[in-house]
C-alpha cells in the first residue's frame, strides 16, 4: 500500500495566496459596491442580471467545496460510478428547477426570496418554515466550506485547521459585507474562470503524475468488485439515490439558487439553466475522478478522514507551481458559494424576517441594510464555531438535503393547486421532519409493522420525486402516471429491504409524508386561491435609487 509523501506550501506562499486571491476580491467589490446602497439591489440585483454573470454565478455557487471532497470521497468509496453518482444527478437537479422557476417567477416577479411567495401564498407560519430551514441550511453550507478551508489549509501548507478557517471565513466576510448579493454575483463570475483554469491542468497533471495510462491496468486490479461495478447496485442505494434525492431538495429549498433565479433577468431563465447543468457537470465529474485515481494508487486519506483525500493528491502528485494553482482553485469554489450563503441569510433576515413582519408593513431601508450585514458577520461566526467540529462534509450534505425534503411538494404544489391551505403546509412540512428525524437518528426500531409502514410511506416518496420532476417538463396527467410507475415499480422490491438503508429510506419518508398529509389536508378545502394575489403581496422594498 502506497503510503502519501506531502509537499506542503511555505507559511509565506500560503499568506500571499491567501492575501492575493481575497485582496484581490475585495478590491473588486470596491468597484462593485455603492455608497448609497438600494436595499433590492443589495438582495437580488433588482432583478436585471444578465445572462454570462448570472450562469457563471449559477455553477460557480453550486460548485462548492462538497464538489470536490464529496465528489472524490464518492470515487474513492464507489469506485467507476461514484462521481457519475454525484456530478450528475447535481446537474440534473439545476435542470429540474427550472419549469418550476419560471413558475416562481412569474406569480412573484418582484420577490427576493421564495420564502416571500410563500408568504404571500399562506401566510407567516409557511414563509418562516421556509425562512428558518433556509438559514439553517445555509448555517452548515457556510460550516462546510469553512471546514473544507481547514482541511485544505492543514495537509498543505504548516498552518493549522483552525488558520485555515478563520483566513476564508475573514476574506469572505470582507468582500460580501459591503455590495451583499452583487458583489457574490460578480465575483462568482471571477472565480469561475479561475476554477475552470485551474481544473483543465490539475486534473490531466495530477493523472499523468500518477502513472497516466500505464497505472490504469495495475489501479483496477485495486478496486473491489462493487468498485469496478459501473451499475453498482451498493454505490446506487447508499450514494447515488440519496444524493439525487438531497440535490432535488436542494435545488428547491435552497435560497442561494432561488436568490439567483429572481435575479436573472425573466427572459434569461432558461439559457441560463441550460448552461449551468452542463458546465456543473462537466467539472464536478472530472473532480471526483480525482478520488478514483486516489483509490486506483492505494492511498488512503490521512487519519482515515475522508476531507483530506483531495489535498492528499494535491500535495502528492502536483509540483509546487500545481500545488498553488490548485489551492487557489478550492479557495475559489468554497469561497464562491460561502458568500452565497452569506447573501442568502441576509436576504432572508432583511426581507422575511424583517420585511414581512417586524417591520409592521413599514419596512425601512436603512433598517434593512443593517440588518443584512449584521446578519452576515453572526452567520460567518456561527459557521466558523461548527467548523471546528469538522463533521464529514458529504454525510452533511445528504442530511441537509434530505431534511430539505420534506418541504419540496408542499411549496411546488402551493404554486399550481389553489386548494392548499397554510395548515396543509405547514402540518406536512412539521409531519415530515418528524418522521425523517425518527428514521435518521435511530429514535424507531425498523421491524416489523413498523418497517412496513414506514416503507410503504417511503415507496409513495419515491413516486414523488419522480412524478414531481416529470410534473416539471410535462403535465399533472404525465406526473401521475410516471408516479404510479414508480410506486408499482419499486414497491416488490423496497419491501423488506429499504429498511437496510436507512439514509435513503428517511430521505423518501421526507417526501412520501409532506406529500401526503399535504394533499388529505388539501382535499378538506373548498376555498380556491386566486393566484394573481400574490405578484400584488410581494413588492420591491425601495423605489427610490439609494437607502
Amino acid at each position: 500500500m502506497q503510503e502519501p509523501v506531502f509537499h506542503q506550501l511555505s507559511i509565506a506562499t500560503t499568506l500571499w495566496l491567501l492575501v492575493g486571491f481575497y485582496g484581490l476580491t475585495f478590491i473588486m467589490s470596491l468597484f462593485i459596491g455603492r455608497k448609497n446602497e438600494n436595499v433590492d439591489g443589495y438582495m437580488v440585483s433588482s432583478g436585471k442580471l444578465g445572462f454570462g454573470i448570472s450562469a457563471a454565478s449559477m455553477i460557480a455557487t453550486w460548485i462548492w467545496a462538497a464538489s470536490f471532497y464529496a465528489s472524490a470521497t464518492s470515487g474513492f468509496t464507489y469506485g467507476l460510478s461514484g462521481p457519475i453518482h454525484y456530478g450528475l444527478w447535481g446537474a440534473l437537479m439545476i435542470l429540474f428547477i427550472y419549469p418550476f422557476g419560471r413558475r416562481f417567477r412569474k406569480l412573484a416577479p418582484n420577490a427576493h426570496t421564495l420564502a416571500e411567495l410563500v408568504y404571500a401564498r399562506h401566510g407567516t407560519s409557511s414563509q418562516m418554515i421556509l425562512a428558518v430551514s433556509n438559514l439553517m441550511g445555509s448555517c452548515i453550507s457556510l460550516m462546510v466550506n469553512f471546514t473544507a478551508a481547514g482541511a485544505l489549509v492543514e495537509i498543505l501548507t504548516p498552518l493549522s485547521f483552525l488558520h485555515g478557517v478563520l483566513i476564508a471565513a475573514v476574506g469572505v466576510l470582507s468582500y460580501t459585507l459591503w455590495s451583499g448579493f452583487r458583489a457574490s454575483v460578480m465575483t462568482d463570475f471571477a472565480q469561475l474562470v479561475a476554477m475552470i483554469g485551474a481544473a483543465v491542468i490539475i486534473i490531466p497533471v495530477v493523472f499523468f503524475s500518477a502513472g497516466g495510462l500505464d497505472a490504469v491496468g495495475p489501479g483496477l486490479d485495486r478496486l473491489t468488485a462493487e468498485q469496478l461495478d459501473f451499475f453498482s447496485g451498493t454505490a446506487i442505494l447508499e450514494q447515488g439515490l440519496p444524493f439525487f434525492i438531497a440535490v432535488l431538495a436542494y435545488a428547491i429549498g435552497n435560497q442561494t439558487i432561488a436568490q439567483r433565479l429572481f435575479a436573472v433577468r425573466e427572459d434569461l431563465i432558461k439559457p441560463t439553466f441550460l448552461t449551468a447543468t452542463i458546465g456543473y457537470g462537466s467539472v464536478v465529474i472530472g473532480l471526483g475522478m480525482l478520488g478514483l485515481l486516489a483509490a486506483m494508487v492505494g492511498m488512503q486519506p490521512a487519519d482515515g478522514d475522508m476531507n483530506n483525500i483531495i489535498p492528499q493528491m494535491a500535495s502528492t502528485y502536483l509540483t509546487p507551481v500545481g500545488i498553488a494553482l490548485f489551492f487557489i482553485l478550492v479557495v475559489g469554489s468554497l469561497s464562491s458559494t460561502a458568500d452565497s450563503d452569506l447573501a442568502a441569510m441576509s436576504s432572508i433576515v432583511m426581507a422575511d424576517i424583517y420585511g414581512r413582519n417586524l417591520s409592521r408593513g413599514n419596512p425601512n431601508p436603512r433598517t434593512m441594510l443593517l440588518l443584512g450585514r449584521l446578519t452576515m458577520v453572526v452567520a460567518t461566526v456561527i459557521g466558523i464555531l461548527l467548523a471546528t467540529l469538522k463533521l464529514d462534509i458529504l454525510v452533511m450534505l445528504v442530511l441537509v438535503g434530505a431534511m430539505w425534503g420534506a418541504i419540496v411538494f408542499p411549496v411546488i404544489v402551493s404554486c399550481y393547486w389553489k386548494r392548499v391551505t397554510n395548515a396543509a403546509f405547514t402540518g406536512s412540512v412539521l409531519a415530515a421532519v418528524a418522521t425523517f428525524c425518527l428514521v435518521r437518528f435511530d429514535l424507531v426500531a425498523l421491524e416489523g409493522n413498523v418497517a412496513l409502514v414506514l416503507e410503504a410511506a417511503a415507496i409513495v416518496g419515491a413516486g414523488v420525486v419522480t412524478g414531481l420532476m416529470a410534473f416539471g417538463f410535462f403535465n399533472r396527467n404525465v406526473a401521475i402516471l410516471v408516479a404510479g410507475l414508480t410506486i408499482a415499480t419499486v414497491a416488490p422490491l423496497a419491501f423488506g429491504a429499504l429498511r437496510e438503508y436507512q439514509v435513503l429510506l428517511a430521505s423518501l419518508l421526507a417526501y412520501g409524508v409532506s406529500a401526503v398529509v399535504c394533499t388529505g389536508l388539501s382535499l378538506l378545502n373548498n376555498k380556491l386561491f386566486d393566484f394573481d394575489l400574490i405578484a400584488q403581496r410581494v413588492s420591491s422594498y425601495q423605489t427610490s435609487p439609494s437607502a
